[in-house]
């Protein structure tokens, strides 16, 4: 009798085809765990930012509104005096600040806000503690209405708008070793951020031909899928302007660390007042010459330029020794739409040191202009506020329904592990403390 031997199986081809469907299932895989770990890094943060990105776009009308005291005048009738007359009165009355910023017009019925920050103390080499670096004078009489540390970790009416603007963009971490670390740390946190923008938008699409599922939600298919297609096919739908929040949330924290670097490599970019290195916060250094000389400098300059605009605001910057003066319209100070207002800049002796004119320059200076009116939508005036406040609820979406992924994909994998263990007749032992399932694989 003639024996055959059939094999158990048969023997696996490798064709060409099989190989590239090899490798794109490997590819894949290994971008999917990329996308998975780095969103698990970044969804706590990404979090955070989307709800007080949310809300800081109306930062100057909550804040008004939560601290009435501060912004809206007090006394009685009366003719406001000039806002560099008040400036230069509180310089007199308190020699232990310097003003860093004073607008040129009082918004009738408004306390006149100003800046302010400490002078060198001559007995010790360093700047005064002042505790405080925001004023508010009341336009008539000059009398201190308010004053407060912008940014101090407080949840109270007069810190709590401040408070949301920090953290959105340092987490409130402290400096250290002569480094803004929050600064940094979220900044690192953006270029991570951009370059999952391209991973995540790569494992959107697993097959060409059905494409349209990465767009599609489904909205009466259970919880599960739902929460699937809010993080996929919501992503999908923003990806261009999560792209947009990413890189100039980049330009906003590292601006000459990498931003101005980065962009030089493809455009000349015009030489900015603010790429040296600055003084420590504890050695400011003090101006040579008064704002009404610095205030006259710019007026017969913007004159020059053609500029029909006023002043609208005089600031100055100590770790760096520079003036500059912003041309606005009575209130447009906040650049409500375009690229901002214009700035002339001048050094601690009133000599010129550059200039910001929105929409003039290289490609690589308007490129660099836009950054701040694209990621705070400021570039479309109140619309583009709208919009950006709707995306950073939609990143706080994002990272939630993200987390949720994975936390039901790890739930399903140690289903599946618990169920194998019992095909072996492997018993999972249930810890009767915490009622958590132990397996020789958490030993």
């Amino acid at each position: 009798m003639k024996r055959v031997i059939t094999p158990a199986t048969s023997p696996t081809i490798e064709t060409p085809e099989n190989q590239r469907v090899g490798k794109r299932w490997i590819e894949r895989n290994f971008f999917v765990l990329m996308h998975r770990w780095t969103g698990l890094f970044l969804a706590v943060f990404l979090f955070i930012s989307g709800l007080t990105g949310a809300i800081i776009s109306w930062d100057h009308e909550l804040d008004e509104w939560l601290n009435p005291q501060l912004f809206e005048a007090q006394g009685g009738e009366g003719v406001p005096q000039s806002p560099l007359a008040l400036a230069e009165q509180l310089e007199a009355a308190d020699p232990r600040l310097l003003i860093t910023w004073v607008p040129l017009e009082i918004e009738p019925g408004h306390n006149l806000a100003l800046g302010v920050s400490p002078r060198l103390d001559p007995s010790t080499g360093r700047a005064f503690d002042l505790g405080f670096n925001q004023v508010a004078l009341d336009p008539v009489d000059g009398e201190v209405r308010g004053k407060r540390m912008w940014g101090e970790i407080s949840l109270s009416r007069e810190n709590l708008l401040p408070f949301l603007y920090k953290l959105h963009f340092s987490m409130h971490i402290p400096d250290g070793f002569g480094i803004e670390l929050g600064i940094l740390f979220m900044g690192i946190l953006a270029i991570v951020w951009t370059l999952d923008c391209f991973i995540a938008l790569w494992i959107s699409f697993p097959n060409a031909s059905a494409w349209r599922k990465s767009f599609t939600f489904r909205w009466r298919q259970g919880n599960s899928k739902l929460n699937f297609d809010l993080h996929r096919s919501g992503g999908v739908w923003v990806w261009g302007f999560l792209l947009i929040l990413a890189v100039t949330a980049v330009s906003q924290n590292l601006r000459e660390e990498v931003m101005r670097p980065l962009v030089s490599l493809f455009s000349t970019l015009t030489p900015s007042p603010f790429s040296g290195t600055p003084n420590p916060p504890d050695q400011p250094i003090e101006p040579a010459i008064n704002r009404d000389a610095v205030l006259q400098l710019a007026t017969v300059e913007a004159k020059k330029l053609g500029w029909s605009k006023p002043p609208g605001g005089i600031f100055y910057v100590p770790e760096f020794g520079i003036y500059g003066v912003t041309f606005f319209e009575p209130g447009n100070d906040h650049g409500d739409i375009g690229l901002g207002n214009p700035s002339l800049y001048f050094d601690k002796n009133g000599s010129p040191a550059g200039a910001n004119v929105p929409g003039t320059g290289s490609a690589g200076d308007i490129f660099m202009q836009a950054q701040f009116p694209l990621h705070s939508g400021r570039i479309l005036g109140l619309p583009g506020r709208i919009f950006i406040s709707a995306m950073g609820l939609l990143v706080a979406m994002l990272s939630v329904t993200g987390v949720i992924l994975w936390q039901k994909k790890r739930w399903a994998r140690k289903k599946m592990l618990v169920g194998y263990q019992r095909q072996r007749g492997d018993e999972p032992v249930t810890s009767r403390a915490t009622g958590t399932i132990m397996n020789d694989m958490d030993a």
